[in-house]
This record gives C-alpha cells, structure tokens and sequence, in this order.
C-alpha cells in the first residue's frame, strides 16, 4: 500500500500530471524520476506487435506511447522530450509460470494505470501483478505484487530504443545482479562514440533459481549443420559467470505459497559497475520503496514551489505545473555519489565537488529554458555553465548538443555561446568567464577542422552561409544570434573591438532578405538566389534547400536581436506587422518547433498591436496546451516547449536570446509569486499580478508600485522592483 504523506492537496506537486506529453509525438514518459535524476523508470510500450506504434515502424524517440497496450517491461534509464531515440534500456518484466524470454511472447496488456510525481503503476493483465515505480537521483525502484505460484522477473538487456548494440551481465548471487549496456549513436550521429550504462540490480527476496539466457546470431553456412543452438535461445541455469552478447538477459524465479511482493532497486552509473553499487547503498540500501517515494515526491515539491500561482482553473494549474516538472527533468545529473563522472571525449574519470549537468539539447533550450532556470533556479544553471566550460576543458570546444559526455553535433548553429552570456549578464557570475568567452571565440573564428560551425568561412567572408552547406539561411541565422551574444559579453568585458566586429556580423542575415518576397532565401556561392524557391516548402519537417526544420515563412522573423532592422527591410511598422499576422492567418507557425516560438511576441514591437501578443499567446496556449495526453504541441524538446508554456502563463518572456530583457503579454493567473534566490537577487519574491477581465487585454500596468508604460523590460528592473501589476478590461 502506498504511503499517505499527509501533504495538502493543492500543493504544486499534486497538480502535476505525468501522462501530459505521451501522445501527438510529446516524447515524454508518465514513469517516474527525481528532480535532474540520472536514474528514471517508463513503461515501455513501443516494441509490440506490428499493429502498435512500434520503435521500428517510424521515427519513434520515446519508450511509451499512450495509445500502445502492449507492456514488454521498464526501461530504466530514459530520455523525456526528446527527438531522437536513445538510451530506454534496462528492462524488468515481471511474469509468472513457465520462464518466457522471448518479448513478443511474454508481453502482457496492461490496465489500471496511474502516473503522479515520482509515482507510476499499473496492472500486468496476462499475469495478475501489480507493477508500481518510483526513483532516487541515480537509482529506481520497482515494486512487484505476484500472486501465488512461480513468478519471474526478467532483466532484458536486449530491448531497448538505443540503435546499439551490446551488453554483459553476471548473476552475482540469487538477490543481485551487475552488469552493463551498450547505448548511443543520438539521432544517428557518433556511432564511434557509443558508450556504457553499468547497473547493479538487487533484489528484496532470494531467488529459488535464477540464470541468464542469450540468443546468439543464425549462422546459415556449412557449420550451421553443426550448431544444434544456432539461432535459439540458450538458458543457462544458475549461471555465476559473465554473459556477453547483443540479446542477453537474466531472470529470477520465485515459488510462493501466497501472495508476494518484491522490490528491485537498479542502480545505474555511466562510470562503472563499483560506482552504480555505492550509488545504491548511498541512495537506497536501506530504504523502503515508501520511503524513497516520500523522499523525491518532497523534493518535486520543494522545487516546484518556487512558484505558487493563484486563480485560474484545476487544468490551468495542472498545466502549468507539469510543464515546470518537464524543465526540470533535464538536463539531468551525469556524476555518481562519490563525484565521479565520465569526460567528454577524453576516456578519462574527471571528478566534480558539485554537479555535472549533462542532456544540453542547446539548439532548443538557448531560446528560452535557461533564461527560466537563472530566474527561478539560479543556483542549478550556474553548475550548468560550469559543466560546459568544463566541457571545453576536456573536450577543446563548447557544446552544441550533449548526451552522457558525447557530442552528437545535432541541429545548426552554435548555442553554447548565447546560453552563457544570458546567465552571465543576469548576474549569474560563478563561473570562469575568461574562460568561457576563449571558448566562444575559438568556435566563432577558426575556420579550418571547426566541428561547430560548418561553412564558417563563407559565413565570414560574405556574410552568409551559402547553398554548399545544409540549411544555409537557417544556419546564417544561427551563428547571427550567437554572434550577437558574443557582441554582448564582449561590451561586458570591455573589449569593444571584439563588440563591434560581433555587432556587425551578427546583422549579416540582411544579405539573405529578398525585399520582393519579405523573407529571407538562399544564396548560391556567386551571390546568385537559389532556384527554384518555394518559400512553403518546408514545412513538417520537410527536407529542403535553405532550411532545417522550417520553411522561410517560419525563420522570416527569427532575427530577435535586430527587430527593429527587420521592420526597417520589410518597409516599417505597418508592413512588418502584416507579414507577421500573414504566418498565423495562413497557418505557417508551428507551434511544435523552436524557430518560430517567439512570434507571437513580436506584435509587442508595434504600437498599438500589443494585443495581437496577448490574444496570440492565449489562443495558443488554449489550443496546445492540455490537460491530456496529447496536451502538447509536439515534441516537448527537453523541457523548451514546457518553458515557453510556464512564462507564457505568467505573463512575460525572454524575448531576445543572450539579452536580459523580457516582453509582456496577459498573466493566466491571478497571481504569481516566484520565489527568488537570495544568493542571487536582492529580494525574496516577485509577484505578478493581475486584476480586471480574465480574458481582457491589458490596459494598465504597474512596475514597483509605479505607472509602466513599456511592453519591455531589464530583468534587473523586473526582479528588482519585486512586483508588476496589470490590469485588464
């Protein structure tokens, strides 16, 4: 029986609903995990009969999906909002009767789910058990309630959504079991990069019996004759020695003379088996899976507490508070216990006094996740800045998409750069800046063997990336918007050279603006436009000359740090504001990527157009945005969908990528206090306000008490001035 923890039910940590973002391609998982944990447990749905959303049959990156009924176990170690398929390996299952190995075979459909924070069961139909999970940072926790008779728990090394291959495994003895997994090759990139998972798996009871079993490969030469077990499965009984092969696994088989329960704690480490073991007594040898729920459902509660919100609707709350608990899911803890974590690309063990952060999906998160974690979460994203500065210690460069102390050089651009000048600029200084900004100069000028920015000398030499490079408009953009950044800490540091020079390249996207169009097109390596051009073309992820995960209606505004340029190409205020309302009125914004994900703020640059931003943002947030499983828009981006949610909710958004401003639009709740980090920011809270007609357009605003006219402002003014009101009619 789960715990009651006597925890009020209108707490944050209630409200959330792990199901939001398991339909409509979320690529979230309703299992449970700890706040930033390494360690994370998901129904695994996805490798069923060929009539369900299967792992194979399409591009599938997440391990359940809401519509599938076919269990085959829990992955342990997973990856929440992401687009590409990875890790989702591990896998308990438990059974009864005779032992079963094959998935197709003992698969099971399941019913009476229930997922909550830190919390996940169901019912296992084929086998009358009760499945619940929970998790630690490093370890997870599954409980099995079998029935009376022969049971078996099956630890499959075979399955998983990872596109390698390979593991090894020992029975140490009838209640553990060690081993590792083979994981990588994130968005079919870096497969020479492919990397361990080590686990220790213990059991509350002892086995009767237990073993492993191994398919081998089918041989079909003359030796084949020879091979009475080519191609079948092997079960090796009491089998104590190592295991290794590409469909391994392990089971442990109990009799019980009544109804029985057993718990298996599996702990992981990306260090080694001896790691994943201290892990384990560290996080959970002597605790019960009660008391390990308790824990991190307490610690979910601590931090999405940090904002309370008033008014509004259950679902509102529900809403919003999920998508707080989807940011901080990733990125997620890489170090074990004792601060050992992996390099990137060195081989080597480095060792950290804090927290190396590791899942930086940066190509996302730069645009508005990491703004929100300097707000509400200060303390995290310094150690975030830190893990990548420490990343280009070991690895000669800054990150571009991380994974486990991988480089899997997914998406354009190069966002390290914007990511550390936002936190650096809001205050956030604990970090070795000199550094840093080294770091950001070396991807931003070497031309030559420059893993970051392709095409960079065409870039510098004529202003843009050209069409011998993919996605040359949306990549040109790209480096403008790191480019800016550097520009700005560049005039932080005092290096006005260095501003100046950035300044001027980050506008180099004007050589891309066709004025006959009002968009930004390709340019050949002549300078000649690239033909034929369909500016549609794109869409849906659409391969394309020009554009990655677009088409030119959806990357014509993506220029936030020179609107005022913009409007000046397009023609003025007027001009500018009519394209704009042409990318919602013929249905080009998708709402299900980041290119585009600030336009419904860029009304707020026109006077008097501000309520097309908060009309906008409304009617977004009401049609993506649901209570349900198919209650995002898409792919939720590690928590980046989930961001431009929570700010949108409360009324403000970090408008332009690397600069410490916000624009405003209509808070949907009455009231919003964001608990504020005094290590950080002179005072305890900001509150936001709002009065008047719920669904009204703002009229009046007032910044520290004080009449605000601006639909801008500093975070230095925001967070300083404690409270913004706003009234709407």
């Amino acid at each position: 029986m789960l715990v009651c923890l006597g925890v009020h039910s209108q707490e944050p940590v209630d409200y959330v609903n792990p199901f939001i973002g398991t339909s409509n391609f979320g690529a979230t998982y309703p299992g449970p995990v700890a706040p930033r944990g390494m360690a994370s447990i998901s129904p695994f749905n996805v490798s069923g009969p060929q009539n369900t959303l299967e792992k194979d049959s399409r591009w599938l990156s997440n391990p359940y999906v809401f519509e599938n009924s076919f269990l085959t176990g829990f992955s342990q170690v997973n990856l929440s909002g992401v687009g590409c398929p990875d890790l989702g390996v591990l896998l308990l299952m438990p059974t009864t009767g005779d032992l079963e190995t094959d998935h197709l075979k003992y698969g099971s459909s399941y019913s009476k789910e229930e997922a909550k924070t830190a919390y996940y069961s169901c019912h296992i139909d084929k086998y009358d058990i009760k499945a619940e999970c929970t998790a630690s940072e490093r370890v997870g926790v599954s409980r099995f309630t079998f029935p009376k008779g022969e049971s078996n728990i099956l630890l499959n090394l075979g399955l998983g959504l990872t596109n390698e291959q390979g593991a090894s495994l020992r029975v140490v003895s009838d209640t553990e079991i060690e081993g590792l997994r083979s994981i990588g090759s994130f968005c079919y990139n870096s497969p020479e990069d492919a990397y361990p998972v080590y686990f220790v798996a213990r059991f509350s009871k002892s086995a009767n019996t237990f073993g492993a079993w191994k398919k081998p490969a089918k041989y079909d030469g003359v030796e084949a004759q020879w091979m009475g077990y080519n191609g079948k499965t092997r079960i090796m009984e009491n089998a104590t020695r190592t295991i290794v092969g590409d469909s391994i696994g392990a089971y442990m088989t109990y009799k019980f003379d009544k109804r029985e329960t057993v718990e298996v704690k599996v702990a992981i480490s990306y260090v080694s088996i001896e790691n994943a073991r201290k892990n384990l007594e560290a996080e959970a040898q002597d605790k019960s899976f009660d008391n390990i729920y308790r824990d991190t459902f307490e610690s979910w509660n601590r931090l999405l507490s940090r904002i309370r919100v008033e008014g509004g609707s259950q679902d509102d709350k529900t809403i919003f508070y999920t998508g707080l608990y989807h940011t901080l899911i990733h990125p997620n803890i890489l170090n074990d216990v004792n601060g050992e974590f992996p390099e990137i690309k060195t081989g080597k063990i480095g060792k950290t006094t804090g927290t190396r952060y590791t899942v930086f999906s940066l190509w996302d998160t730069y645009r508005n996740y990491h703004q929100l974690m300097s707000l509400v979460y200060p303390e995290q994203q310094i150690q975030m800045v830190q893990s990548m500065i420490a990343m280009y210690d070991e690895n000669g460069w800054l990150p571009k998409w991380e994974l486990n102390s991988t480089e899997t050089f997914t998406m354009v651009g190069d966002p390290a750069a914007i990511v550390i000048t936002d936190t650096y600029l809001k205050g956030l200084r604990d970090f070795d800046v000199d550094k840093a900004y080294k770091g950001m100069l070396k991807s931003a000028e070497q031309l030559e063997d420059n893993p970051l920015r392709p095409g960079l000398k065409d870039y510098i030499e004529k202003g843009y990336v050209t069409t011998n490079h993919k996605g040359p408009v949306s990549t040109t953009q790209e480096y403008n918007a790191a480019d800016h950044a550097i520009a700005l800490l560049a005039g932080a540091l005092g290096k006005t050279g260095d501003q100046k020079r950035f300044e001027k390249r980050a506008l180099s996207y004007r050589h891309l603006f066709d004025a006959d169009l009002d968009l930004l097109r390709p340019k050949n390596a002549d300078g000649s436009w690239y033909e034929p051009f369909d500016p549609f073309s794109g869409a849906n992820f659409e391969e394309n000359v020009g554009f990655i995960e677009g088409n030119a209606w959806q990357y014509a505004f993506m220029v936030p740090h020179d609107i005022k340029g913009l409007m000046k190409l397009m023609g003025g205020r007027n001009a500018f504001s009519l394209q704009l309302q042409k990318v919602f009125d013929t249905d080009q914004f998708d709402m299900a990527n980041e290119p585009d994900i600030a336009y419904p703020y860029l009304f707020n640059y026109v006077k008097g157009e501000a309520w097309r931003t908060q009309q906008t943002v409304r009617a977004l947030v009401a049609k993506y945005f649901q209570n349900k499983p198919a209650g995002l828009p898409g792919n939720d981006d590690t928590g980046t969908m989930s961001a431009w949610l929570v700010y949108s909710m409360m009324g403000f958004y970090p408008i332009t990528p690397g600069a410490p401003i916000y624009t405003l639009s209509a808070p949907m709740f009455d009231k919003v206090t964001i608990q504020l980090d005094t290590t950080y920011y002179k005072h305890k809270e900001l509150v936001i306000e709002r009065t008047g007609q719920p669904d009204g357009h703002i009229r009046k605003m007032y910044l520290g008490g004080k009449p605000y006219k601006s639909y801008f402002v500093d975070h230095a003014d925001l967070v300083d001035s404690q409270t913004l009101k706003m009234v709407l009619e």
